[in-house]
């Protein structure tokens, strides 16, 4: 019998795949801006051939890169297995800004490309490489389905290309790739019906592993997941505030970005006794406040709240695709009317959602819902995101040193997360080498005025810096 290989897409992973429609693109990315020199060619251009040829010498490095979803028969479930008609050529791609292209013109471009839909049909990313930037510079606006990866695990994507070897070469020895066959749809859907009727089984051996531990550490963690699932469906039952950030979503987007010095952040953090998180949702909310301000004439009894995602991965997760991210949810304090104010009250806050078990209970919900019918975790969120949160804040740590594309440094990345239903404005962090940098992805008609939000952002930044 030849050989057959899939994999199953966890409840999670299957949640952004079918929360998906026209106006929801579910794609996270990242663009970073690159200095030219090693790259450029002796006519001025860049050697894009050079990066095809190091971009396919280095897909071997996750298989996830050249395989696509199908659809388990009856069970209506999606799986991975490998794309037979897998081709470079489509996923990474080249093109150019008008020389000499200027930041507001790369910004337009890739709100432009965030715009399309990834092909369900083929492996699930896309990577473009833009030249023409000023400056001497050129871009790469990398684009992955949030089926295949959270922002932790995505960054492998561009990992494949990147490295902190600035004089790094691929192996000369090219790595032969064969795709597996495909199991026939009556194996998937016996495999899948097997796997239904030993779920109950299989929830009871977990159970039995866990009563071999000490009784007080089982009751603990019981407790601790049963105070976050009432602290989590607290905030779905009663609504956010709807604000004109929360509007239904078109299909087109606006993305902008701003940086700051990550040396800076991490010493306003300390000083008030939180975190390099609790001074970004401080940043945020101050943001937010003046932002506000001037459209909605009032804030101090808006319950404006932010999801923040939450790293859940352990060591055995390490290289594995996939979202092993939690969430917590944020009420920010836009009634506090000083920096000072808000920063303490967001430590305060954080701190509470913390102790109460919030982010390991809907881990264990996650978890949970690999038993039950397909499409459970979709219409949750779709639940929580349009009423109970107005916009996803999320931070991701990124490498503490320079990385490089054969040899071009990277300068700056600016990361991007999907906007969920009725949130037209979505803001993700990145720390890089002693820079914090800033993405903002919004809705083209919800968000006309971007321009203003990252300027208000830029302002509290001042701010919150300054406090003594």
């Amino acid at each position: 019998m030849a050989y057959t290989y899939y994999d199953r897409l966890s409840a999670m992973d299957s949640m952004f795949l079918e929360i998906e429609d026209a106006q929801t693109h579910m794609h996270v990315g990242s663009v970073g801006l690159y200095e030219l020199g090693p790259l450029r060619k002796p006519d001025g251009g860049l050697d894009f051939e050079r990066v095809h040829d190091f971009a396919e010498s280095q897909l071997h490095k996750n298989p996830r890169f050249r395989q696509r979803i199908e659809w388990i028969p009856t069970f209506d479930r999606p799986v991975w297995v490998d794309d037979a008609s897998f081709n470079l050529a489509y996923h990474l791609r080249h093109t150019s800004l008008p020389r000499p292209g200027d930041e507001r013109q790369l910004k337009r471009m890739v709100g432009r490309i965030l715009s399309q839909k990834l092909d369900v049909g083929k492996p699930l990313w896309e990577i473009w490489v833009i030249e023409g930037v000023e400056g001497d510079r050129f871009a790469v606006l990398s684009k992955l389905h949030h089926c295949v990866a959270d922002g932790v695990a995505g960054s492998d994507l561009l990992n494949m290309l990147m490295g902190t070897d600035p004089n790094y070469e691929p192996d000369p020895n090219p790595h032969l790739w064969k795709p597996r066959k495909a199991p026939a749809g009556r194996r998937l859907m016996l495999d899948e019906a097997l796997r239904q009727a030993g779920a109950p089984l299989k929830l009871l051996r977990g159970s039995a592993e866990s009563a071999g531990k000490p009784s007080g550490q089982v009751l603990d963690r019981a407790l601790e997941a049963l105070r976050g699932v009432v602290h989590a469906a607290e905030a779905g039952l009663h609504p956010a505030s709807q604000t004109p950030l929360n509007a239904e979503l078109g299909p087109h987007r606006r993305f902008d970005w701003t940086q700051f010095d990550l040396g800076e952040i991490k010493r306003a953090g300390k000083r008030a006794g939180g975190t390099v998180n609790d001074v970004a949702l401080a940043i945020v909310a101050g943001a937010v406040r003046r932002y506000l301000l001037d459209r909605a004439g009032a804030v101090d009894d808006l319950e404006f709240r932010v999801a923040v995602p939450v790293n859940m991965r352990t060591s055995d997760d390490d290289g594995h695709m996939g979202n092993r991210a939690s969430s917590m949810v944020v009420t920010l304090p836009l009634a506090e009317k000083t920096p000072e104010g808000r920063l303490e009250r967001i430590v305060e806050l954080t701190r509470e959602i913390k102790r109460s078990g919030e982010s390991q209970a809907v881990d264990l919900l996650g978890r949970f819902a690999d038993f039950l019918p397909p499409g459970v975790m979709a219409q949750f969120s779709r639940f929580g995101t349009q009423s109970a949160v107005n916009m996803v804040v999320t931070n991701v740590p990124g490498p503490p040193v320079p990385v490089y594309l054969l040899g071009a440094r990277m300068l700056a990345a600016y990361p991007v997360v999907p906007l969920m239903p009725r949130q037209g404005l979505g803001i993700a962090m990145l720390s890089y080498n002693g820079g914090f940098y800033c993405g903002l992805n919004s809705d083209w008609d919800a968000v006309p005025d971007l321009h203003d939000f990252v300027e208000e952002v830029a302002h509290e930044y001042e701010a919150v810096i300054k406090l003594g």
